[in-house]
């Protein structure tokens, strides 16, 4: 029967041209990778190579063996990483969000939930979200909204409001609420990965302009110095004393207010819990 270790040996030997040379590569004794050459011919059982005093080649059909054992380890390797990739997917739970602090919230409790599994999480557009869950290319969403399709095991889970957050001298600064229609036209400060609060804000506000910023550190620092304003929601229990010097003002239009509700695939949660 052919050895895949063997096999190997075999190829190296026709790449490195010694026996000698194949034996130092792979740590091993010539002797041994001797046995392993005469083992490789006597599963073939034909004759691989030409023997001459202290010396072996490859004959014609030891060439085409090697080709062979190329082609054959090549697809084992293939074969190798199929599997592997399919455990992987088994013990990872993936995660598609809207906002990030829904999955904030969601993470710890899968953690808890799903010892010993790996959680690969995103933050995505609505209808990337949605793409994402028809197309069983995660195992659990977050939208804001619910979900009635078959297979979803569907919760309320969190609700946020948006405020607009401004410096004290900031000529919006003494209103008591606002509209996405009131800052329409004000340039902002904005961080990435915002999933559907950005895609609310762009939608809403298309006379603005905005300064993404992608590093956490440097959003803060323009919040501090800048007399830009920013966006938070009330996620944080405290909002002024999370953006300290700014004055915090509620949206009142009614996308302002949202509910996220988690999706998770009900197939999934039940094989795992098995």
């Amino acid at each position: 029967m052919l050895d895949l270790n063997e096999l190997q040996q075999l190829v190296a030997f026709a790449d490195l041209g010694t026996l000698s040379r194949v034996a130092e590569e792979g740590h091993i004794s010539t002797p041994s990778i001797t046995r392993s050459m005469k083992n490789v011919e006597e599963a073939f059982g034909v004759p691989l190579f030409v023997r001459g005093k202290n010396r072996i080649a490859l004959n014609d059909t030891g060439r085409v063996a090697v080709e062979a054992a190329r082609r054959l380890l090549a697809e084992a390797g293939q074969m190798v990483q199929q599997v592997q990739a399919f455990d992987q997917r088994r013990r990872t739970l993936v995660v598609r969000s809207c906002a990030p602090a829904p999955l904030w919230e969601l993470l710890p409790e899968l953690n808890a939930a799903y010892p010993g599994m790996t959680i690969a999480s995103s933050i995505c557009s609505n209808e990337e979200v949605l793409d994402a869950w028809r197309e069983k290319k995660c195992d659990a969403a977050i939208l804001p909204f619910p979900l009635e399709e078959p297979g979803a095991a569907v919760q309320e889970f969190l609700h946020e409001r948006l405020f607009v957050c401004v410096p004290p001298e900031h000529e919006l600064a003494q209103r008591k609420t606002l509209t996405f229609a009131d800052i329409n036209g004000f340039n902002f400060l904005l961080r990435t990965e915002l999933g559907f609060w950005d895609t609310l804000c762009r939608k809403k506000m298309p006379a603005s302009r905005f300064l993404v910023q992608t590093d956490g550190f440097a959003f803060d620092e323009l919040v501090r110095s800048s007399s830009l304003p920013c966006f938070a929601t009330d996620y944080f229990a405290d909002l002024q004393a999370h953006y300290p010097g700014r004055v915090c003002i509620p949206l009142t239009d009614a996308q302002a207010d949202v509910t996220f509700y988690t999706i998770i695939r009900q197939e999934r949660r039940t094989a795992e819990k098995a």
